[in-house]
């Protein structure tokens, strides 16, 4: 493996599910994963079998359809990801995910444990000498199920750094090929998760035959900052959801880190498997399916992403792109970048816009536009196309008034239809009234 390539673990299809309000069907799993393999991301977590029927035949047909294709219909070229199954620390959870991915070409089994002071007395009711031996016994029979395991000590982010090297190297002993060190409840900050990071890269025996993954959750909003600080730290795995969907305020979102590394690759030294042109493809797939909608001012997919209303920026972004955007949308799967007008735009950006449509003005037509438009844009939050072609038709320049409204009278109420008059001027000063 490259040590300078990071693994993309997409967990939209069980982390992603657990956003209120997210539920899927199988059909529409099946689908956003197809889409997942596009994009080219290493591995999918397609589910927690164990959780209910349906949900291990989702995983199931998952791996049958999508991790095992027919020839022709894999994501990028020659690509096949790897389909995992979520199980806790027990036989039981451990035997429906392998029932689950055992049809995929590249199967893996993800079970977890936690390992904080807080989860280990309240949750588990557990010793810390009762959660390393399950580790070592759960991990191990995981490993007698599948060649490749990864586990994760839950709640990492507030657990003994000590304890973790000492739970760590024993799941590395019975056989894990995979350690994800999960900021659960997204309580750390860059610096501390990082430095989690490096002194189990440093401390752990055994760390340089696995590979460290990180999972960070949005709480205080630092979810893509840690796992940054993650990867610098020595991490080469990064899960993450689409449009950052997942518990309570969501997870590390799988279009920031991939264009974190791809924009600022002289920082990280690092590449992903990704083909960023099916970013924005699978975002809106993932909010149609899901009915989470992606907030306007979300990085990389939202709809203000590549916006520009300020006039000081809609005249730098006409003379040179690079002046305000930091990538191009078409890197992400868009067709351009938006000049929104409003009462922010300036000249430029009005000019540029009516030409657009067709309009040709000269500088004294212009000047009398833009006054008018900003007449406008104080009274209306948006300008649509038909308010341009409105106002420039209105100028006496371009057009002449064909009718004037004269007067208009509406009659309604709980009884009978209702009617409304109208009284029209025509150019040739006659007046035509009607009604209905």
């Amino acid at each position: 493996m490259n040590p300078n390539y990071v693994r993309i673990f997409d967990t939209t299809l069980r982390d992603g599910e657990q956003s209120p309000g997210a539920t899927l069907t199988s059909a529409e799993k099946v689908e956003i994963a197809r889409g997942l393999a596009r994009l080219g991301v290493d591995i999918i977590e397609a589910g927690f079998p164990a959780a209910s029927p349906d949900d291990l035949e989702g995983v199931r047909r998952i791996a049958m359809e999508v991790g095992n294709p027919l020839e022709g219909e894999t994501g990028l070229a020659g690509h096949v990801p790897v389909i995992c199954g979520l199980a806790r620390a027990t036989k039981t959870d451990i035997d429906a995910a392998w029932e689950a991915v055992r049809y995929a070409v590249h199967p893996r089994i993800h079970t977890f444990l936690a390992t904080s002071p807080i989860h280990m007395r309240y949750k588990l009711r557990m010793d810390p000498e009762e959660v390393v031996e399950q580790v070592r016994e759960m991990v191990a029979y995981a490993k007698s199920c599948c060649e490749d395991v990864e586990f994760s000590p839950e709640d990492a982010g507030r657990s003994d750094p000590e304890f973790l090297y000492l739970v760590l190297a024993e799941a590395i002993k019975a056989g894990a090929t995979t350690l994800n060190i999960p900021d659960t409840v997204g309580y750390t900050t860059p610096a501390e998760f990082g430095n989690l990071i490096a002194g189990i890269m440093a401390n752990t025996p055994g760390i340089e035959n696995v590979v460290v993954s990180v999972h960070c959750h949005d709480d205080l909003g630092l979810a893509t900052a840690n796992t940054l600080a993650g990867i610098q730290a020595g991490a080469r795995q990064v899960e993450v959801t689409v449009n950052g969907i997942g518990e309570r305020a969501g997870n590390t979102s799988l279009e920031e880190v991939v264009m974190a590394l791809l924009t600022r690759r002289t920082v990280f030294g690092m590449q992903t498997g990704a083909d960023t042109t099916q970013i924005a493809r699978i975002s809106r797939m993932v909010s149609n399916y899901t009915g989470i909608p992606v907030q306007p001012n979300k990085a990389i997919v939202g709809a203000n992403a590549f916006a520009h209303e300020a006039g000081i920026h809609q005249d730098g972004m006409l003379k040179h792109n690079q002046t305000y955007e930091i990538m191009r949308p078409e890197t992400v799967g868009l067709n351009r970048s938006r000049l929104v007008l409003g009462k922010h735009s300036g000249r430029h950006a009005l000019k540029a816009h009516l030409e657009e449509m067709g309009y040709e003005l000269t500088k004294e037509e212009l000047d009398e536009a833009f006054r008018r438009y900003k007449d406008l844009a104080d009274k209306k939050k948006t300008i649509t196309d038909a308010d341009l072609e409105a106002l420039i038709e209105d100028q006496a320049s371009l057009s002449k008034e064909i009718y004037s409204l004269e007067g208009l009278q509406v009659t309604c109420g709980t009884m009978g239809l209702p009617t409304a008059a109208v009284r029209l001027q025509g150019p040739d000063g006659e007046q035509d009234r009607q009604g209905q």
